[in-house]
C-alpha cells in the first residue's frame, strides 16, 4: 500500500510502520525464504504497492496463483483479523483487482510471447541449446555468415537452414570463417529439434514482443502488471532463465539512461532466480552481473526471488541492496551455514539475534532492510507484512481467458506471422538452382559441325555468300563457344594420344623382344625398353597424322 508517498511493507514488532522508498526501488532487491513462509504474498504486495504508484511490473506465475491479481481479494475472519492488526481500515485499505496482461510463450494461457533468433542471440542460445565450447563458437560464427549476408534468423527452420546452407558450402566459406565439421552441425541440428519439442517453436516467432509495451499503465494511472504464466515452462529451467534474461538484456539495450529517479520505470522481479545461475558459463555469469549493476541507471528495478541467498552468486548478491527475508530451516551443517551467512548480510541489530530470529519466523513474517534515504542500508528489522488487497487465490479459465482476450496488447500478438527469412532465401535459392540445371540439361551440347552450321544459315539468311570450307574453323563462334569446343578437342586429343601410346608400347616392345633375344637376359629387357621406346614415338606421330 502507499502511505505518505510511501511504499507501506509491513510493520515492526512495536507496531510502527516499515517503508521502502520509491526512489529507492531501482537498487534492486531480494526476497528469499523456506517453501511456504510467504514469499508469494511478499511479492504480491510489493507488485499492488508499485502499480499504484504508476509502476509497470513484470513477475512470472510459476505455480498459477500469481494471475489472481486481477481479481479482488475476498473477506475472511483472517483477513479481518490482519486488517484491524495493521490498521488498515484507516489507511484506506479496500478489497480490488489491478491491471493485468497474462502471457504464456505457448499461446495457450496468455497472449503469446515471442522473440526471434536474431533478437536473442548466439551467447543465450547457446545455454538454450545447452551447447559445449566448441558449438558455441561454430554458432558464432554462423550468425556472423548471417550478418555478413542480411539473413534474418527469426525462427527454428530458419537456423537448421543456415546449418545446412553452412554444411554443403563448407569448403567455399572455409578461407573467411574457418572449416566447420559437418558432425558439428549435425549435433547442433539436433539440439534446435529438441528445442523444438519443449516448445521452441512457439516461442521463436513473429510478430516478436516490444517490450516498451511493457511500460503502458492501466485504468486511473496504475501501472501494468504482466504477468508470464511459467507452470509449464518452468519445467524446462534454461529456457525460463534465459528467456527473462534475454528481456532484461533488452531492456538495458533499449532504454536510455536516466540517472536516478523520483520512482522507477519498470521493476522486474525474477522468481526461482537459482535458475539462471544454475551451470552458467563464465561469460554468461559475467554478463548478468553486468546488466545488474547497470540497468538501475536505466530506471529498472530488478528483485530476485529464491528458497536461499546463497542461490545467488556473490557479485549479483551485492547489487541487492533491499532485503526480505523470510524463514529458513537449517537441519544440517551446511544449511545451518547458509543461514548465518544469510544473516551477516544484514546490519546488526542490537534487539535481536538476526540468526536466531530468522529460523523462528512464522509464515508473514520477514527480517527486512531497506535503504534510506541517503542510500545507507537500514538496521535489520523483524516485520510482518501487509497482506494482498487482490486475489490470493488462482483464477478460473473464464476469468483467464477474458482478462487475455479483453488486453489491448492481444490483438496485436495473437496471430502468428511467418515473414520473409533466411528459411524463404534458401528455398528461393534452391529452386533457382534447380531450374538451372533443368535448363542446362534440355539444351544440346555444341559440336564443330552444329557450329558450323549455325553460322552458314545466319549468313545465308543475310544473303551472304558461304564458303564451302570456311578457312578458320571458328570463325562465327562467340567466345564461349570457342572455349567449349577447344575443350571438347582436347580431351578427345588426350584421350587419342592415351591409345595412341599404349599400342605404340606394346608393339615396340614385342619388337625389342625379338631382335634382342640372340643378346641374352640383358640384350632382350635392354631391347624391349629402347625399342618400346622407339615405337611409341614413330606410333604416336603416325597416329596423330592420321
Amino acid at each position: 500500500m502507499i502511505r505518505d508517498d510511501k511504499i507501506w511493507v509491513g510493520n515492526d514488532d512495536k507496531g510502527e510502520n516499515i517503508f521502502l522508498l520509491p526512489k529507492m526501488v531501482n537498487r534492486h532487491g531480494l526476497v528469499a525464504g523456506a517453501t511456504g513462509t510467504g514469499k508469494t504474498v511478499t511479492l504480491k504486495v510489493l507488485a499492488e504497492s508499485f502499480s499504484d504508484m504508476g509502476i509497470p511490473v513484470f513477475m512470472s506465475d510459476v505455480k498459477g496463483d500469481v494471475a489472481g491479481m486481477i481479481a479482488p481479494g475476498s473477506d475472511s475472519e483472517n483477513m479481518r483479523e490482519r486488517i484491524e492488526r495493521f490498521g488498515l481500515a484507516e489507511a484506506g485499505f479496500e478489497y480490488q483487482g489491478y491491471p493485468v496482461n497474462l502471457w504464456d510463450i505457448f499461446g495457450k494461457t496468455g497472449i503469446p510471447l515471442r522473440t526471434t533468433i536474431s533478437e536473442v542471440g548466439p551467447m543465450l542460445l547457446a545455454r538454450i541449446l545447452d551447447l559445449n565450447e566448441l558449438q558455441t563458437d561454430v554458432l558464432n560464427v554462423i550468425f556472423r555468415i548471417a550478418d555478413d549476408n542480411n539473413l534474418l534468423l527469426t525462427d527454428t527452420k530458419d537456423l537448421k537452414a543456415m546449418f545446412n546452407y553452412v554444411g554443403e558450402h563448407s569448403a567455399e566459406l572455409a578461407p573467411e570463417y574457418g572449416k566447420i565439421q559437418g558432425a558439428t552441425l549435425g549435433a547442433m541440428t539436433r539440439a534446435v529439434v529438441a528445442l523444438e519439442m519443449a516448445g521452441g517453436e512457439d516461442f521463436f516467432a513473429e510478430p516478436a514482443l516490444n517490450i516498451l509495451d511493457w511500460l503502458a499503465v492501466g485504468a486511473g494511472g496504475k501501472g501494468m502488471i504482466n504477468i508470464l504464466d511459467s507452470s509449464s515452462l518452468i519445467g524446462n529451467g534454461r529456457l525460463y532463465a534465459t528467456f527473462l534474461l534475454w528481456m532484461l538484456s533488452e531492456l538495458f539495450e533499449i532504454l536510455p539512461e536516466v540517472g536516478d529517479l523520483d520512482k522507477p520505470k519498470l521493476v522486474f522481479f525474477f522468481d526461482e532466480a537459482h535458475l539462471l545461475f544454475d551451470d552458467a558459463p563464465k561469460v554468461l555469469m559475467d554478463k548478468i552481473e553486468q546488466v545488474v549493476k547497470l540497468i538501475r541507471s536505466k530506471g529498472v528495478g530488478i528483485y530476485f526471488c529464491t528458497q536461499n541467498p546463497r542461490d545467488i552468486p556473490d557479485g549479483v548478491l551485492a547489487q541487492l541492496n533491499n532485503k526480505i527475508e523470510h524463514a529458513l530451516r537449517a537441519y544440517t551443517p551446511a544449511e545451518q551455514k547458509a543461514v548465518k551467512a544469510a544473516a551477516q548480510s544484514f546490519r546488526e541489530n542490537p534487539e535481536f539475534d538476526t540468526y536466531e530470529a530468522i529460523m523462528a519466523l512464522g509464515t508473514g513474517e520477514a527480517i527486512v532492510s531497506f535503504l534510506d534515504e541517503s542510500g545507507t542500508p537500514g538496521i535489520a528489522q523483524k516485520a510482518y507484512i501487509l497482506p494482498p488487497q487482490s486475489r490470493m487465490g488462482a483464477v478460473t479459465d473464464a476469468e483467464r481467458d477474458m482478462a487475455v482476450k479483453g488486453s489491448l496488447l492481444y490483438s496485436k500478438y495473437a496471430q502468428y506471422v511467418d515473414n520473409d527469412s533466411a528459411y524463404e532465401f534458401f528455398m528461393r535459392m534452391g529452386m533457382n538452382q534447380a531450374e538451372a540445371q533443368a535448363a542446362a540439361q534440355e539444351r544440346p551440347e555444341p559440336t564443330l559441325p552444329g557450329m558450323q552450321q549455325g553460322y552458314a544459315n545466319g549468313q545465308q539468311q543475310q544473303g551472304e555468300a558461304v564458303p564451302a570450307q570456311p578457312a578458320d574453323p571458328y570463325a562465327g563462334l562467340s567466345k564461349e563457344q570457342i572455349k567449349e569446343l577447344k575443350k571438347q578437342e582436347k580431351a578427345k586429343q588426350k584421350a587419342m594420344n592415351s591409345v595412341g601410346n599404349s599400342v605404340a608400347g606394346t608393339i615396340g616392345r614385342e619388337m625389342g623382344k625379338t631382335f634382342g633375344a640372340s643378346f641374352g637376359k640383358f640384350g632382350k629387357t635392354l631391347g624391349g625398353n629402347v625399342g618400346a621406346s622407339i615405337g611409341r614415338g614413330l606410333f604416336s606421330t603416325l597416329f596423330r597424322k592420321g
